[in-house]
């Protein structure tokens, strides 16, 4: 992988900047205006990237954390300059076009990022982000730009309650397909509504947003114990406090994230992902923030880790528990433990702690609290292998990605329902035209095809919803929600805007999942697919001024990371 990511000066390159040469004074005098004094000058100038608006519970609760970590900065010797990096709710967007910008919004921020940081001359930077895209491209702007940083995670949200049933996000979009099933009134569906969310924080389960979070804290570049703690709770803001510090203490002695986010870091942070039953999500963007880390990682590297790791933690989507009982329960770190001592762990990593993994790790027990069921004995896993599988075959020669756990039979072939758009195969599943042993094809639906490869949380849960999660598969080259579970495949690639094989399956065509065998496959024969493919023509754009259009025209293959700059 070819690395064009120009080195770093070490600290107090945008100070040093600013007091030599001609341009001092013209310089000076911008930062006067706000305020400095002579001495500040000599102080490290830390960014904070702050995440916060009212566009998303998940970064609603974001400006006291900002608040926070400039309080660190400032204690520990440094000046902070505060910049604002946008969001999409992902929660919010499904099912809309809106849904389309949320991949769109990971590069958006990665930009915002590295531009800031590298166009003040930052001399080290703290990312604050909540929603989904928020880490992912966090981490990528904070690699490419390469200067000391920190990620502070924004926090979880609290569980709903509703009729003493304990609530969240997902919980909505599988109502929706009940009442349309004729299984919830509308009372019940408005209650769940009304009462999923109470307040700030992430999606609550192992979701996308919460598994970013546990898999950057595995990584190195955030604190133990940060990733799994609750907006709303004290904790999570003095561990804002206490990450600037660390940062601080990063920027004295040079340590960058390059320094930290190696292969290795890389594998530790996907070995976690296994084990808490992350997103699917996972994948494309540790895809997308090797690549921003000049770090050889492939598609083919899940698959290698997935055989060795079991998930010994029992969280939702397709488990019982939520982020916030994780935390209760150890957090990253006792999941991070149990693992280091099977031998599943390197060890030897840096962190922005300043300490290796195992130095952070040393007084965390050796095996999870006899009084918990959240995280599992190594010896008593749910499941004996990790929960997301690349399966290959003529469908996806490049790879696609299945969640395999909490399925009672992990193999189907069945008869092709086809749609090129979410909106018409949402409303065949709420009109009950979808049969148990129909596979579902959304396509089109990839980075260029979508564009913006959005996320089928609103078919998947409709699905849950009316009682076909288990015997109704679904195959796309769009992605899926963190919150989704069943038998569904994503991310196809190469993607049927691109020319792969999805866009020749018609309606009826027999398609084999089979996750024991890794295989996608359109069982018609090569002749017939070739024939199929005579005079394809890739469809015009549905963009082309602005951002998608920019995305569209730039993206590579999910396979890839669906990054902008692989060229």
């Amino acid at each position: 992988m070819s690395d064009k990511i120009i080195p770093i000066t070490p600290i107090n390159r945008r100070s040093a900047n600013i007091t030599e040469g001609k341009s001092r004074a013209p310089n000076r005098s911008m930062y006067y205006a706000m305020g400095y004094e002579e001495g500040d000058f000599s102080k490290p100038m830390i960014g904070v990237a702050n995440g916060h608006s009212t566009i998303t519970p998940c970064n609603s609760g974001l400006q006291k954390l900002a608040d926070a970590a400039v309080a660190g900065i400032e204690a520990a010797g440094g000046n902070a300059q505060i910049f604002g990096v946008p969001t999409i709710s992902d929660g919010m967007a499904m099912g809309t076009e809106g849904m389309k910008y949320s991949l769109v919004s990971r590069e958006v921020i990665s930009d915002c990022i590295e531009t800031s940081v590298q166009g003040q001359w930052m001399d080290g930077v703290v990312v604050v982000g909540g929603c989904d895209k928020n880490m992912p491209g966090g981490m990528m702007g904070i690699l490419r730009a390469n200067v000391p940083a920190v990620y502070v995670y924004g926090g979880t949200i609290l569980p709903g309650y509703y009729k003493g049933q304990e609530l969240n996000i997902v919980s909505v979009f599988e109502a929706v397909g009940q009442n349309a099933a004729g299984k919830m009134s509308d009372e019940d569906l408005k209650g769940i509504e009304q009462h999923a969310i109470p307040g700030p924080g992430s999606c609550g389960g192992m979701y996308t947003a919460n598994t970013m979070s546990s898999a950057i804290e595995a990584l190195g570049m955030s604190l133990p114990y940060s990733s799994t703690m609750a907006n709303t709770h004290d904790e999570k803001l003095n561990s804002a406090k206490d990450s600037a510090q660390a940062l601080m203490e990063a920027v004295k002695n040079d340590l960058k994230p390059r320094d930290i986010v190696t292969r290795e870091a890389i594998e530790n942070a996907v070995a976690v992902i296994m084990a808490t039953g992350g997103s699917t999500n996972a994948v494309l963007h540790f895809l997308a923030m090797a690549h921003a880390a000049g770090v050889a990682w492939t598609i083919d590297d899940f698959e290698r880790v997935r055989t060795k790791i079991p998930v010994i933690c029992d969280l939702k989507p397709s488990g019982k528990y939520m982020a916030i009982h994780l935390h209760q329960a150890g957090g990253i770190p006792q999941v991070m433990k149990v693992l280091l001592k099977a031998g599943l762990l390197h060890g030897d990593c840096m962190t922005i702690t300043g300490k290796t993994v195992a130095e952070n790790l040393a007084e965390v027990p050796d095996t999870p609290r006899a009084d918990q069921d959240v995280i599992r004995p190594i010896d008593k896993p749910m499941y004996a292998q990790g929960h997301l599988a690349i399966l290959k075959g003529n469908l996806s020669p490049e790879g696609a990605v299945a969640k395999i756990t909490g399925l009672k039979n992990p193999v189907m072939t069945g008869p092709a329902r086809v749609f090129d758009d979410e909106q018409s195969a949402l409303q065949a599943i709420l009109a009950g035209k979808i049969k148990a042993g129909d596979v579902m094809v959304l396509r089109y639906l990839g980075p260029k095809g979508g564009p913006g490869m959005p996320e089928m949380l609103a078919p998947t849960g409709a699905l849950i919803g009316a009682g076909l999660g288990e015997s109704v598969g679904l195959i796309t080259d769009g992605r899926f929600s963190g919150g989704t579970w069943g038998m569904v495949v994503g991310h196809v690639a190469p993607e049927a805007a691109a020319g792969g094989n999805i866009a020749f399956i018609r309606e009826g065509d027999s398609i084999t999942i089979d996750s024991h065998q890794l295989l996608l496959q359109l069982n018609v024969s090569d002749a017939e697919l070739a024939e199929r493919k005579k005079g394809w023509q890739a469809p015009a754009p549905r963009y082309t001024r602005g951002v998608q259009a920019k995305f569209a025209f730039n993206a590579s293959s999910a396979s890839k990371g669906a990054v902008l700059d692989l060229y």
